[in-house]
């Protein structure tokens, strides 16, 4: 008995598509193992030359203090952290 291939029974495969001659991970040595892909928004990427510069920003604000960031309370629940400062 023939087994039939994920894309002859989804119904939101084109039968267009051939992924016979794909190659499975050709991609994954671009990435360091421990790596997380984020997509940002396109108005956010043309800030940004290359991931340095994101990787750049990101660890300048990681070093700022806490203000207003969200946290975990004591019932595992997230709350935003009070800002001091003028309300207004």
């Amino acid at each position: 008995m023939k087994r039939t291939s994920e894309a002859e029974t989804d119904p939101d495969m084109a039968d267009e598509y051939d992924f016979s001659g794909g190659v499975r991970g050709k991609y994954v040595d671009r990435f360091p193992p421990g790596s997380k892909i984020v997509v940002i928004a396109p108005d956010n990427a043309r800030l940004y030359r290359d991931s340095a510069a994101v990787n750049r920003a990101l660890r300048k604000l990681s070093k700022l203090p806490n203000r207003g960031v969200a946290r975990k309370t004591s019932k595992g629940k997230r709350k935003a952290a009070r800002v001091k400062g003028n309300r207004g």
